[in-house]
């Protein structure tokens, strides 16, 4: 919470060093060919320029997201259990185990105690390196221990500037895809700078610092800047190995960094089997793409200690079944139109129903059961059957899993972003159309007429530039579908939008058809539109930025404060808290108490213990609330009136709600109930235990109280005569 604070082509390539160079190609650079000293020197120099001007975008970027963070919060002026309160839900959780590996006695006795960890879920030992994405948190604890840096920068602040750096890594990404799509690092600078314009749609990282996409993105957008690299006309083969590892490199840190990475992937490999399809990539470019993602799940399942959930990926089971029958399907890319067509189908047909099979079986195998919180959540939302389950509706009912705002198409128009980007996409869609059709068609004579006379206008496309828009595309239906994962599109977007603007291949096509093509128009026309759009960009939004970054606010939740302050004075270091998923993050990371549940939702059997822990919200019997939090080893439970008495969402939705129907009960409130709901005996557990009345304060007993939180200590319930419960239960 803040508040104000007063303080002031298709199969052919094309020829040419503007595909293969990143030359922005000015025309202040000689063209005289005969000089070639000359041409290298000033390639050199604008290739140097260019690189000198994404890094300082990018540092810009960074530098912009921590003055906000820090304007925001007034970070440097907070105690320490504020700034750890400001890591919010599982944020909190995440950061608490860098916290912990630097307090550790030393680096190995970390790692043991992240290996066996009994304090993340009471009653139970945990491997953390195995079940959480946190290698990332264990690495920057290490070099904070082991550089020369503890006097003078805190460790907070290492950490929150790796993650606003890992920004400037996302821009210089971004900038570098559009370089190499467009040829001109221009594209680049307008890149880079409808990144940071459209801030709230492209990133969360100033206010959710921790979470693992804020980690992951900068390297998936690196792995997306070296597979265009990768696929480029022209390049060598020594060139390709190099930057292949790159490809490696960029996808492990990206898959190690976020336990979401297989259904991305999976995406990916989607992606790269189409391309495959329709022809616009070899054998060879294919297997390696395909092994290099399979190799960097492999190695994050070892990192992970053999975590069964990778093994049973949709994304493993995808790329193994293509590789197979692409190995054993000989002859599919020849034949006539109609006969590729029919192959091409039962290729794919093959291939979804092995890939189906196979993880119906690697997950009945392992017994896995981890992610199907996800399948369930999807099968409901697109309509395939309602449900009550809590755990799929807890998604449903959270905005950033509905579907995309159409105000944020406003919002990327605004900044003139969406009209290059639409442009762009619709043109190129009806061209890779065209090369795909005319790849599918037996086109041996074809291409010989083509080459008889060369001078007929030959629509194009190069394998980079089909990934980019496959890319986009896929992302973009993803995004479209749930709002939380547009900013794997958004960010893409800038590349795909820039390279519209200063590339050739837009241009070159407008040209042809009014009949005014030549290299001066297109070199003019390619400049002076991204000039002008940046000079726009500035005149509007610069005093915006400015306004942005002079405003000031402060971290302001004193109750929250005093509940976490209070914890720490006042109860035993081994007690064990139960409450809501999101506080009990902030409570381990302030306190370092024991918890009963976390955010951290990958885990089936933590996901039941959760429904059952959150049955202090339901309508359920003392006996029977007190029964479910003992069985979970709590010694005391938070009770959050914001949830209690839920305003935020709307009736079906709110937490109390879900756990009715889930339970089987009528929910409260003005509206209707299906049929088959009960009105449960008993009323609302946190609304009835304020009462003290003796059936609750016999069981639960009140600690602590602010305007926020009710913090109750269970105790041993005393032995009573037959019956006398249930006549309690009706006095209540």
């Amino acid at each position: 919470m803040t508040a104000p604070r007063q303080r002031k082509g298709s199969k052919g390539k094309e020829p040419g060093p503007d595909i293969q160079n990143l030359n922005p190609d000015f025309s202040a650079i000689p063209t005289d060919r005969t000089s070639p000293d000359v041409w290298t020197g000033w390639t050199i120099l604008w290739g140097t320029l260019g690189a000198l001007v994404g890094v300082c975008l990018g540092l810009g970027c960074c530098i912009y997201v921590a003055t906000l963070h820090e304007n925001d919060l007034w970070f440097s002026n907070l105690k320490e259990v504020e700034r750890e309160i400001s890591f919010r839900t599982e944020c909190g959780l995440y950061y608490s185990y860098y916290k912990q590996m630097l307090k550790a006695p030393s680096i190995q006795q970390g790692l043991v105690e992240l290996i066996n960890d009994n304090m993340t879920e009471s009653k139970r030992t945990i491997n953390l390196l195995q079940r959480m994405n946190i290698y990332q948190e264990v690495f920057l604890s290490i070099l904070y221990r082991v550089l020369p840096i503890q006097t003078y920068l805190e460790p907070v602040y290492f950490y929150i500037y790796t993650v606003f750096s890992l920004q400037a890594v996302y821009v210089i990404a971004l900038y570098m895809t559009s370089w190499l799509l467009s040829g001109s690092w221009l594209a680049g600078v307008l890149a880079g700078v409808w990144y940071i314009l459209n801030r709230m749609d492209t990133t969360r990282v100033e206010f959710t610092i921790s979470l693992r996409e804020n980690w992951s993105m900068p390297f998936f957008a690196l792995q997306v800047a070296a597979i265009t690299c990768y696929l480029r006309p022209q390049l060598k083969p020594i060139h390709q190995r190099v930057v292949l590892w790159l490809v490696f490199v960029s996808t492990f840190c990206f898959c190690l960094t976020w336990q979401f990475n297989q259904f991305i992937l999976f995406i990916q490999a989607l992606i790269f089997f189409t391309l495959d399809g329709l022809d616009f990539l070899t054998p060879e470019q294919v297997t390696s793409l395909y092994l290099v993602q399979v190799i960097s799940l492999l190695s994050v399942w070892l990192l992970q200690f053999c975590n069964s959930m990778i093994l049973g990926s949709l994304a493993l089971s995808f790329i193994v079944s293509a590789l197979f029958v692409k190995h054993f399907q000989r002859g599919l890319k020849t034949g006539g139109l109609l006969s590729r067509l029919a192959k091409l189908v039962l290729h794919t047909l093959l291939v979804l129903a092995l890939a189906l099979s196979m993880n119906y079986l690697a997950k009945r195998a392992l017994q896995l059961r981890s992610d199907e919180h996800i399948f369930k959540f999807i099968k409901a939302k697109f309509g395939l059957g309602a449900t009550r389950d809590f755990d799929a509706s807890l998604y449903l009912c959270e905005d950033a899993f509905g579907l995309l705002p159409l105000d944020t198409f406003e919002r990327l128009a605004g900044t003139l972003m969406l009209y290059p980007y639409l442009s762009t996409l619709s043109v190129l869609l009806v061209m890779l159309a065209l090369v795909a059709l005319a790849n599918l068609s037996d086109s041996a004579s074809a291409r010989t007429r083509v080459s008889k006379a060369r001078d007929e206008p030959v629509i194009r496309m190069r394998p980079d530039v089909a990934y980019n828009l496959l890319h986009t595309v896929f992302f973009g239906l993803l995004a479209f579908s749930t709002m939380r994962m547009k900013y794997l599109w958004t960010g893409h977007m800038c590349s795909f939008a820039a390279f519209g603007v200063c590339g050739k291949d837009i241009w070159q096509l407008y040209l042809r058809v009014i009949h005014c093509s030549s290299k001066a128009k297109l070199r003019l026309i390619r400049y002076t539109v991204p000039i002008v759009v940046l000079a726009f960009l500035y005149y509007k939004f610069w005093p915006r930025i400015m306004e942005e970054v002079s405003e000031l606010r402060e971290f302001f939740d004193p109750d929250t404060v005093e509940l976490m302050t209070w914890i720490s004075s006042k109860t035993p270091k081994k007690a064990v808290f139960a409450g809501s998923m999101q506080l009990l993050a902030g409570i381990k990371l302030c306190t370092g108490r024991v918890l009963t549940n976390h955010p951290h939702y990958e885990d089936k059997a933590l996901r039941e213990r959760t429904r059952q822990v959150y049955q202090v919200y339901a309508r359920q019997s003392p006996e029977e609330v007190h029964r479910v939090l003992r069985a979970a080893g709590a010694d005391y439970v938070v009770l959050e009136d914001s949830i209690c008495y839920e305003r935020r969402h709307s009736r079906g939705c709110r937490l109390r709600d879900l756990l009715d129907l889930a339970n089987g009960h009528e929910m409260d409130g003005p509206g209707e109930n299906d049929p088959d709901l009960v009105a449960s005996p008993d009323p609302r557990f946190c609304d009835a235990v304020k009462t003290d009345s003796p059936l609750y304060s016999s069981l639960f007993t009140r600690v602590f109280k602010n305007k926020t939180f009710n913090v109750y200590r269970l105790t041993k319930p005393k032995k009573k005569a037959r019956g006398e419960g249930k006549a309690g239960n009706g006095d209540a």
